[in-house]
């Protein structure tokens, strides 16, 4: 059986591919909120399908059973698929949802590669958040990570970092996507380490601004904004009542207003042990949260 399976094939102008699977990094849910406003807002229908028994592993992610009565009526399972749909101004997107493939990466990056290129899409762009040493009182900071040497002289104003980690699929379509000829990158927001658990739609409205930004793809946010204002009055409500809370938004305030991710620069000696853990807050935000009537 093939890797994948065509559905239909639209006819697209310039189309650019973004990516957003699940199953890597993905603080706060930034990416996959993201990913689900730009798909409720493109009107989007499915071009491709790729083959999830050959790609990912059933034990890791296992079907939904629905369950009536003892009686089970279906299995859910997960799935890989490009969607084709077009931004609030009519321009075209390739949207690449689902599960990140638990096998054969480099046989689904080639896939991939040949869809953006069949579709001769202008971008690749994937998605992504991950903790940081950031204050939420701040605006989200976004990375940007590219294996294009000319595309990254061409960014500014993103936060840039030097380390070696795992990667995930989208870094080897990336690599894959530039050694073919198409411009990609990924985009990434830096997401508070002490709600990095729990969802954070501010995450996901800057994803959806970088996308504006290095890509003109705009979009509506439907219910972002009014989550994320809920959520940072929720989350100012908590640190309010620790004062060791309210000293380490302190600190990191100082950091990032220090000049965080622009290069060299003089930052204050920061005590990573002083600081509670990501956990630790999140399970006070959450029963904080249990103990407060819903904001109506």
């Amino acid at each position: 059986m093939s890797l994948v399976e065509r559905v239909f094939n639209p006819e697209l102008n310039d189309p650019v591919l973004i990516v957003g699977l699940e199953g890597w990094i993905d603080s706060g849910m930034g990416a996959a909120s993201a990913m689900s406003t730009l798909v409720d807002g493109a009107d989007a229908e499915v071009v491709a399908t790729f083959d999830a028994d050959r790609l990912l592993d059933h034990r890791a992610r296992r079907p939904i059973m629905h369950l009536v009565n003892g009686l089970i009526t279906g299995l859910s399972w997960p799935t890989i698929e490009l969607l084709a749909g077009t931004d609030t101004t009519g321009q075209d997107m390739l949207l690449l949802t689902g599960a990140e493939p638990d096998f054969e990466w480099q046989a689904f990056s080639e896939a991939v590669v040949d869809l953006a290129l069949e579709y001769e899409c202008r971008m690749v762009i994937g998605l992504g958040a991950y903790p940081a040493p950031v204050p939420h009182t701040r605006d989200v900071n976004l990375s940007v990570t590219t294996s294009s040497p000319q595309l990254s002289d061409e960014l500014h104003g993103y936060v840039r970092g030097s380390l070696d980690v795992p990667g995930g699929i989208q870094s080897v379509i990336d690599v894959d996507c530039n050694q073919a000829g198409l411009s990609a990158l990924g985009l990434w927001a830096q997401v508070p380490h002490y709600v990095s658990t729990m969802p954070y739609p501010a995450a996901s409205i800057a994803l959806l601004d970088g996308l504006a930004d290095v890509a003109g793809i705009q979009t509506g946010r439907g219910d972002l904004d009014a989550d994320a204002s809920a959520t940072r009055i929720r989350i100012d409500e908590l640190v309010g009542e620790n004062a060791q809370h309210q000293a380490m938004v302190t600190q990191l305030e100082e950091f990032v207003d220090q000049g965080l991710g622009d290069g060299p620069v003089d930052a204050p000696t920061f005590d990573f042990d002083r600081i509670p853990s990501g956990d630790e807050l999140a399970a006070e935000l959450q029963e904080f949260l249990r103990q407060r009537p819903d904001d109506d």
